[in-house]
């Protein structure tokens, strides 16, 4: 690390060491430790509280305001500028709020967020920026996971609580902020919530609605509810933010008006009727794929080329500096069939393949003894597998909070460029990150606490995966140039259907290929949706049979 530090002119060894240990102690007071409680050093290491600024606050103050985003106020349509105006007059006089941003996908949420970040920066103020899912936070511009902003425990019982220290660096930045945005905040455990509410309560020392805050929810009930581990319905239900104390303090502000696919009406119409459930039924909740989008199933291995031809044409001539890439991808319900796919698809991919291994290792102590090459075989859930298999320009997603402040948050999407033994050297290919290049490194893998798996060890692999194919879930809140939708077995799920199907910016740029158990034609084309209407009728009270647009304004 001090090989940064000698470029500066006249510096001492003696002025380089203090300049490290200094940058070393920033980092860890961000995080609420001291450098001297790791007796590494023989003196003590002071720093200057009063001229002392945070590594969260200097993050935050330093986020780039682009013009883009800053005039974008002027192109707000109408429903976006009387959301706009009301939740700026809220931060104008001070006031406290709490929003819930409801509309479909395409309706200009992000836009809208945009917006209002960019204005309240402007004006010098702190404005964070959070959502539920990677991904998503990658695009908003300084955001991070709800999770690690928040200190929210994942792998906890229903009581949970934000581990924020009243006297930490991140405690002042939550009392500086005018405003905080969480989108996709649906895909949240209520619990979640309600901690967050509490923490902030606790900390401006006001128990008024989030200590007086004004805080922006956002996200489409339509999409995928909070995903636990082999939950029933019911209780997917219970975990939801409409089933929150906090969701009769919320106001409403919906969007309706699609700016995304507002020259496709006849396919916005059709994603809003199977988001609603209204979709005419072939047999029971099975509903017929458009033939438009549909590829219909005859024969595995000529019908996925097709849908792999139709995503990523010419993939086999495919150049490793092109950028085509970013916005393209698979969608299919299980991570099993993302692992085939993706395997076909770096074969196809063309350049010379590396090959990372893991090294596993037995944590169990009192466990029978396990070879090595027998924990290669394994892969639980949140581990990367044992083999990776790489080329130059191939596109991956990182599995892991390394760095969310410089954009590496757990769903960045990312494009290899150069291999290393115990690093990967690879772009940023999205958000407000997008083209910086940043260094990928082996980190270690523990089970979780709440995957009862028979024999826990540690991986120590690169927390990345290949994104030719992605999970439905994991696509929710990216915008897709090309998409396909791969459906081997039915989706399982609220509202996986309308997130695949939602993915696409036309009808012309998707295409749907349903694998049958049988060849019968009275079914072809038909697949499950499954939607809780429970939710969307507490989510949206006055939810009609017809059509989302004729009760939307109903919110206002």
């Amino acid at each position: 690390m001090s090989e940064d530090f000698l470029c500066e002119a006249n510096n001492s060894a003696i002025n380089i060491r203090s300049q490290v240990l200094h940058f070393i102690t920033t980092i860890l007071k961000s995080m609420g430790w001291k450098l001297d409680e790791y007796n590494l050093i023989d003196n003590s290491i002071v720093v200057d509280n009063e001229n002392f600024a945070s590594r969260e606050m200097v993050d935050e103050l330093f986020v780039e305001v682009t013009k883009t985003n800053l005039q974008s106020v002027n192109s707000l349509n109408f429903e976006q500028k009387v959301a706009f105006n009301l939740i700026m007059s809220k931060i104008n006089n001070n006031e406290s709020g709490g929003f819930f941003l409801d509309g479909p996908g395409g309706t200009g949420k992000t836009f809208l967020y945009c917006a209002l970040l960019a204005t309240i920066r402007s004006m010098n103020h702190v404005a964070l920026a959070i959502a539920t899912v990677g991904i998503v936070a990658s695009i908003l511009p300084g955001s991070c996971i709800a999770h690690s902003r928040f200190k929210i425990p994942i792998d906890s019982d229903d009581q949970l609580n934000c581990s924020v220290s009243k006297q930490s660096n991140l405690a002042e930045l939550l009392r500086a902020a005018k405003i905080i945005i969480w989108d996709r905040a649906f895909m949240a455990k209520r619990q979640a919530i309600e901690a967050f509410d509490n923490m902030l309560r606790d900390l401006m020392d006001y128990q008024l609605l989030f200590g007086g805050k004004v805080v922006v929810f956002g996200g489409d009930f339509h999409q995928v509810l909070p995903v636990l581990p082999k939950a029933t319905l019911e209780q997917t239900k219970e975990a939801s933010l409409v089933k929150s104390k906090l969701w009769s303090e919320l106001k409403v502000l919906t969007l309706t008006q699609n700016m995304r696919l507002r020259f496709n009406a006849s396919f916005t119409d059709y994603l809003l009727r199977v988001g609603n459930r209204i979709e005419p039924s072939i047999t029971y909740n099975n509903i017929r794929t458009p033939e438009n989008i549909l590829l219909p199933y005859d024969n595995d291995e000529i019908f996925l080329n097709k849908l792999i031809d139709f995503v990523f044409p010419n993939i086999f001539t495919f150049d490793a500096n092109n950028d085509i890439l970013i916005n393209k991808a698979i969608l299919t319900p299980k991570n099993y069939y993302v692992d085939d796919l993706n395997e076909i698809l770096i074969k196809k991919f063309p350049g010379e393949k590396i090959i990372y291994r893991s090294h596993d290792d037995n944590t169990a102590f009192d466990s029978l003894l396990l070879e090595e090459d027998f924990l290669n075989t394994l892969t639980p859930n949140g581990y990367p597998p044992n083999e990776l298999v790489l080329k130059i320009g191939s596109p991956i997603t990182l599995h892991r909070n390394i760095d969310p402040s410089k954009g590496l948050s757990n769903g960045t999407r990312l494009t290899c460029r150069t291999f290393d033994r115990n690093v990967i050297d690879a772009e940023i290919s999205t958000g407000h990150h997008k083209r910086e290049r940043v260094f990928i490194p082996r980190i270690p893998f523990l089970p979780n606490k709440i995957e009862k798996f028979s024999f826990p060890f540690k991986r120590v692999q690169f927390p990345i995966r290949l994104c030719f194919a992605i999970t439905i879930n994991k696509a929710q809140g990216k915008i897709l140039d090309t998409v396909g939708v791969y459906l081997p077995e039915p989706v399982f799920s609220h509202g996986q259907l309308y997130v695949a199907l939602s993915q696409a910016t036309s009808s012309r740029s998707i295409r749907v290929l349903i694998k049958l158990a049988k060849n019968n034609a009275t079914i072809m084309g038909c697949t499950p949706n499954i939607i809780c209407k429970d939710i969307l009728e507490l989510a949206h009270p006055n939810l009609c049979h017809h059509s989302y647009n004729l009760i939307v304004h109903a919110f206002f």
